[in-house]
C-alpha cells in the first residue's frame, strides 16, 4: 500500500517519527517489499548479507527515494547504489529487527533494571547476521530522535530511530559502524522544537574537550589479573582492615615534558609504585567522568559514563586500576550524583522537558554550582544512576565510591532561603526520593559486588549514614569525619599560647567517633580558594609549621578512623593547589619537607602493621583516652588498642616546649618501646625523644615529651 504523499515529504525531510514503518524491509501482498532513501543515487539493487542479488529498487522519487519487491523472505538487506561516476554499498538499519525486548520494557519501565549499561547507550554488537553498532537512548517526551555521526555525514534525515513506545526509549541498529565513531543524537521535542543536539547519557567514551561528541567504544578490559585483590576485599571486614587513602586529580599530580595531562598508562608507571612506596592502601580520584571544564576538577560531569579523553581511551583506565590491584592498591571515585551542569549538550532539558531534573527550580536548580539537581523521585533518573555506580564497579573494577555533596541532596533547604524551597510531603526539609535513591544505590552496591566500599561525603548529623538500609540507615560503609577535619584544623592554626583555651577542640571528637564508620579526611577542599596549604594553615613560624604538620600527621594516624591525605600534602606542599599545575615535588630536595614525606610513609607503615592502630577505628573498644583534661600543658593521651594485640599510647604535646618526666598512665607494666616520633631528626625534627623506651611502673611512665609532636608507644609486655 503506497503511503501519503504527506509522509513521503515527512521521511525525506526527516520530520516523520517513525521512519520504520515506511523504510525497510516489509511483507505484503504482492510479496517482501523494500524502501529506501538513497540521495544521490542513480539506480539501487537490493541484496542480501552475503551479497547474493535479491532485485532492483525503482527510484520514486528525485531526492533519493527508492522502492520495489525482493526475493526471499523478510531479512536484513543491504544495497548498492551507482551514481555518477561511482557506486558505493549502503546496509539498510531498517531491514533490522529491535535488540531490546519485552523482559527489557518490562524492568525499564518499573526502574528495576541492573544491567541499562548493557542495553542504552552505544554497544558494538553482532546482529542478525551484521556486525554494528546498537545505539539507545531514553526521551519519552520527543515526538522525533535521530542519530548524527561521523558516519552519516551528521545528516539528521538518515537514520531516524524506532521508539518503543511504552518505555520511551528510542533505538536503532546501524551495521558497519565499528569503534571510534562520533556520534550525538536530534531530538524534537514534544512542541516540535529540535533541542541542540544531545551526547549520549550512557556514551562510554566522548571527544577531548571542548569538542563533546559521544563515541563508539568498547569497555573495561578483556584481561584482568586481580581476582586475588578483589577476593580479598571480598573476605574481610573493612572497618576492621587499614585503609589509607591518597586523595590525587589525576590531572595535575605530575604533568609530562611538555606540560600536558599524563595517559593512564604514564600514570601508572609513575603514581602506583609512589603509592605502594608511601605505604597508602587506595588511591582515591577525583572525578574521572567526562566533563567540559577543567576547573571544575571533574564536579560537573556530562558523562557519567564515560573515563575522561584527557587521559586517554577507557582502556587505559581498566589498565590502570588492574596493575593498581596487581600492585595491592584500591582505586576509589569520587562520584557526582547530587547535581549536573547545563551544557547544551547534557542532560538539561535532554528531550525538550525536564527529564532528568525538576521543572520547578526550587527543587531543580543547584544555588551552590548553578547546576541541576536530579529528579530522584523519578524511577527512570534513580536507576539512570544506580546503574552508573554498578557500571563502575563491574566495568572498571574499582574498589568503591565517595559520594560527593551527599548534604545537599538530603535536605530540600540546603543552601536556599526560606522562600527559595518546597517542603516534603510532611511538612519537612528531608528529601525523602533523595534517602529512597541512596538507600537504593547502596544495595544494589553491596549486593551485586562483595567488598566494594562506598564513602559519603556528608557534613551534617543526619542519623544513620553507614548504619544499614534495613536499620532505617543510609546504607555507606563509610562517612567523611568532617566535624575531625574543621576542629583539628582549627586547634592547629591557633598559637600554641591559646591552645589551651581549646583543648575540647581535640577531645570534642570522640564523643561522636563511633557513631558512624569514620573517614579521616584532609582533602583538596581544604587547599583551595584561599584556603592555602595544610603547612601554611599551621601556626607559628617556618620551624614551627613543620612541627605542628608532623604532629598532626601522627595525632591522626593515631586517631580512630580511615585516613584520607590529598596529593603533595604528604610533603607540605607550600603553595595551594591548583589543577593548572603540576604539584611542587622539587620541594623534596630539602628536609624539612621530606622529612614530612617520610613521616607519612612511616605511619602509614605503622597504621598498616599494627592491629592496635586499625583493628577497632570504627568501634569504641579500640580507644582509651589516658589523659583528657590537662589544658594546661595542651598534652593529650590515649591508648589504641585491638583484642588480643599489644596496644599503643599515642601522646601529643601541642605546645613548642620540651617536657621533661612528664607522668603518663600506661596499663600495662614494662618496656614500652618509642615507635615513632613526630621530632625525630629524619623527619626534620630537632631529635628530643625517649632514646627509643620508657619504662612503665606502677601504672604509669616518665616520659619525655618533644616539642610540637606526637609520639607512640609500643607495649612490649
Amino acid at each position: 500500500m503506497k503511503p501519503p504523499q504527506a509522509a513521503i515529504e515527512a521521511l525525506l525531510a526527516g520530520t516523520h517519527a517513525d521512519p520504520f514503518s515506511l523504510l525497510g524491509v516489509h511483507e505484503g501482498p504482492e510479496g517482501v517489499f523494500a524502501r529506501a532513501v538513497i540521495p544521490g543515487a542513480d539506480s539501487v539493487t537490493a541484496h542480501d548479507l552475503s551479497g547474493e542479488l535479491l532485485g532492483k529498487l525503482a527510484r520514486v522519487d528525485p531526492r533519493g527515494l527508492f522502492e520495489g519487491t525482493i526475493e526471499g523472505p523478510r531479512q536484513p538487506v543491504k544495497y548498492r547504489a551507482v551514481g555518477g561516476e561511482g557506486a558505493w554499498w549502503v546496509s539498510d538499519p531498517y531491514s533490522f529487527g529491535p535488540v531490546l525486548g519485552p523482559v527489557d520494557d518490562l524492568l525499564m519501565a518499573e526502574g528495576t533494571h541492573f544491567r541499562l549499561f548493557d542495553k542504552l547507550g552505544a554497544h558494538l554488537i553482532e546482529h542478525e547476521g551484521a556486525r554494528g553498532v546498537h545505539f539507545a537512548v531514553w526521551a519519552p517526551n520527543a515526538r522525533r530522535v535521530a542519530l548524527l555521526g561521523n558516519f552519516n555525514d551528521w545528516d539528521g534525515r538518515r537514520h531516524g530511530m524506532r521508539q518503543r513506545a511504552d518505555i520511551g526509549v528510542w533505538e536503532i541498529f546501524v551495521p558497519d559502524v565499528g569503534e571510534w565513531q562520533a556520534y550525538k543524537f536530534e531530538i524534537t521535542g514534544p512542541d516540535g522544537e529540535i533541542q541542540p543536539l544531545k551526547a549520549d547519557p550512557f556514551a562510554f567514551a566522548s571527544e577531548l574537550r571542548p569538542k563533546t561528541a559521544s563515541m563508539t567504544m568498547a569497555t573495561g578490559k578483556a584481561d584482568w589479573g586481580d581476582e586475588g585483590h578483589r577476593a580479598y576485599w571480598a573476605s574481610v571486614d573493612p572497618r576492621r582492615v587499614p585503609i589509607s587513602i591518597y586523595e590525587v586529580h589525576p590531572g595535575s599530580w605530575q604533568r609530562d615534558a611538555h606540560d600536558w595531562f599524563l595517559t593512564w598508562d604514564a600514570m601508572a608507571e609513575r603514581l602506583i609504585p609512589y603509592v605502594v612506596e608511601m605505604g597508602f592502601t587506595h588511591i582515591e580520584f577525583l572525578p574521572v567522568s567526562e566533563h567540559p571544564y577543567d576547573p571544575s576538577w571533574g564536579y560537573q560531569t556530562t558523562g557519567l559514563y564515560a573515563p575522561t579523553a584527557r587521559f586517554g581511551d577507557p582502556a587505559g583506565f581498566a589498565r590502570f586500576v588492574d596493575g593498581a590491584h596487581r600492585a595491592g592498591i584500591g582505586v576509589l571515585l569520587d562520584w557526582v550524583p547530587a547535581h549536573f551542569p547545563t551544557d547544551a549538550h547534557g542532560l538539561a532539558r535532554f528531550d525538550g522537558t525536564a527529564l532528568y531534573e525538576h521543572e520547578d527550580p526550587r527543587l531543580g536548580h543547584h544555588p551552590d554550582w548553578d547546576t541541576a539537581i536530579y529528579n530522584f523521585g523519578r524511577r527512570e533518573v534513580s536507576s539512570f544512576l544506580v546503574n552508573n555506580a554498578l557500571f563502575w564497579a563491574e566495568r572498571y573494577h574499582v574498589d568503591g565510591l565517595r559520594v560527593d555533596a551527599v548534604a545537599s541532596m538530603l535536605y530540600r533547604d540546603y543552601s536556599r532561603a526560606a522562600d527559595q524551597w518546597i517542603p516534603n510531603q510532611q511538612g519537612g526539609r528531608e528529601n525523602w526520593e533523595a534517602v529512597a535513591f541512596l538507600q537504593a544505590m547502596n544495595k544494589a552496591m553491596y549486593g551485586a559486588h562483595p567488598g566494594i566500599l562506598t564513602i559519603a561525603e556528608e557534613s551534617t548529623s543526619w542519623p544513620g549514614v553507614t548504619h544499614p538500609v534495613h536499620d532505617n540507615g543510609l546504607g555507606f560503609g563509610f562517612k567523611w569525619n568532617m566535624g575531625f577535619m574543621h576542629d583539628t584544623l582549627k586547634y592547629m592554626a591557633r598559637d600554641p599560647i591559646h591552645r589551651r583555651h581549646h583543648h575540647d577542640e581535640i577531645t570534642f571528637g570522640l564523643m561522636y567517633a563511633f557513631a558512624e564508620n569514620f573517614v579521616l579526611p584532609l582533602s583538596h577542599d581544604e587547599v583551595v580558594h584561599g584556603k592555602g596549604s595544610l603547612l601554611n594553615k599551621m601556626a607559628g613560624d617556618d620551624w614551627q609549621k613543620f612541627a605542628n604538620l608532623r604532629a598532626y600527621y601522627a595525632l591522626m594516624w593515631g586517631y580512630p578512623g580511615k585516613k584520607l591525605l590529598f596529593m603533595g600534602q604528604e610533603f607540605a606542599q607550600r603553595r595551594e593547589w591548583s589543577e593548572e599545575r603540576a604539584l611542587d615535588w622539587e620541594l623534596r630536595d630539602a628536609l624539612s619537607h621530606e622529612g614530612v614525606r617520610n613521616l607519612v610513609r612511616d605511619l602509614n607503615g605503622l597504621y598498616r602493621d599494627l592491629p592496635a592502630l586499625h583493628a577497632r577505628d570504627c568501634e569504641g573498644e579500640g580507644f582509651e583516652w589516658l589523659i583528657v583534661d590537662d589544658r594546661d600543658n595542651s598534652v593529650f593521651a590515649w591508648l589504641r588498642k585491638a583484642p588480643g594485640e599489644k596496644p599503643v599510647a599515642v601522646i601529643a604535646n601541642m605546645t613548642p616546649f620540651a617536657r621533661e618526666n612528664y607522668r603518663v598512665p600506661l596499663p600495662v607494666g614494662g618496656i614500652w618501646r618509642e615507635i615513632l616520633n613526630s621530632d625525630a631528626t629524619d623527619y626534620g625534627g630537632s631529635g628530643i625523644g625517649n632514646m627509643g623506651r620508657v619504662t612503665a611502673r606502677d601504672g604509669a611512665a616518665s616520659v619525655r615529651l618533644p616539642p610540637l609532636a606526637t609520639i607512640m608507644l609500643l607495649s612490649e609486655g
